[in-house]
């Protein structure tokens, strides 16, 4: 999308002192049309990503955005042309470039997320918070001392230190963390492993 923009807008820029022939009428409802459908693309796609948690399917529902806003740019670029002539020849490039500097601001912000989740990088604060609550809910768990949940392509890894009475057999701390993870994993369809930690809390030693 980004190198995408910037020749897009090169091209833009060189030829917005250029005279542009006047376009035909039958151009408007290609453009036209052409919004219509990546539009919806973009919003069908985008719903798809956020309710599976997949950045590369919001990726490319911006790419239909993006070129759903270009043919918006043509489209108000060529009526213009047909309205004001050759005299308004500069406002389809103009549009053009309204257009390439969103596409960049777009594209630099999903190249940072997608970045951020191959590093591995923590969840979501909200996602990493409910399964702390759900952890600290099982009966036996005094408290959470270290949680690490990141993301694996759809799905997340949990890594959690949960704290115990340190008196407890190790049969009975055994069967504290299986309650742990067994409530996790069925609390939270996304998670598809949880590694329990056991250690004694500080108050129980």
């Amino acid at each position: 999308m980004i190198i995408s923009a910037v020749s897009v807008g090169w091209q833009a820029i060189l030829r917005i002192a250029s005279v542009h022939d006047v376009p035909p009428a039958w151009t408007l409802w290609i453009a036209g049309g052409n919004v219509l459908i990546k539009e919806a693309l973009y919003r069908y796609k985008v719903r798809v990503g956020r309710r599976t948690g997949s950045l590369a399917i919001i990726a490319n529902a911006w790419d239909h955005r993006s070129d759903a806003l270009c043919s918006l740019a043509v489209l108000v670029g060529l009526a213009l042309v047909r309205t004001g002539g050759p005299a308004l020849a500069w406002a389809d490039e103009a549009a053009a470039l309204v257009v390439v500097a969103v596409v960049l601001v777009v594209g630099t912000s999903l190249y940072r997320n997608s970045a951020s989740a191959l590093m591995d990088l923590q969840a979501d604060a909200d996602v990493v918070n409910a399964i702390r609550a759900a952890a600290e809910a099982v009966e036996g768990v005094e408290a959470v001392e270290k949680l690490w949940v990141r993301k694996s392509g759809l799905e997340y890894l949990a890594d959690i230190h949960v704290e115990v009475d340190g008196g407890m057999t190790v049969d009975e701390g055994h069967r504290i963390g299986h309650l742990v993870k067994d409530r996790l994993l069925a609390e939270f369809p996304c998670l598809r492993d949880a590694l329990i930690h056991l250690e004694p809390h500080p108050a129980r030693k």
